[in-house]
């Protein structure tokens, strides 16, 4: 896939000369991208335009990264909330002339 993301619109027979594999292997393969919207291609004449199509998998990061960002955003602010208290209990301590306990 990258070298079609780098050379939009490489037919076929350019992107499976890259390979050392058989064109009809590179076409099973490409066959399988199009299937998951991954690869879009146009007909050019007797031979196919490949056109890579992130769309599916930004989608896919901003359903995960948007469930575990929420998650952890409010983890670390719990943390910062303990960190600031425990600051404010050690210098108040400090101003009475106690130790601090851990």
């Amino acid at each position: 896939m990258d070298i079609v993301k780098e050379e939009p619109g490489i037919n076929v027979g350019a992107l499976a000369s890259a390979f050392d594999v058989s064109r009809i292997a590179v076409m099973k393969h490409l066959a399988v991208l199009e299937e998951a919207s991954l690869i879009v291609s146009e007909k050019d004449g007797r031979s196919r335009k490949l056109y890579f199509n992130a769309a599916p998998i930004q989608m896919i990061h901003d359903r995960w990264t948007t469930e575990y960002s929420a998650y952890w955003a409010g983890q670390i602010t719990r943390i910062k909330y303990l960190a600031e208290a425990r600051e404010e209990k050690t210098n108040q301590n400090s101003k009475r002339g106690i130790k601090n306990e851990r």
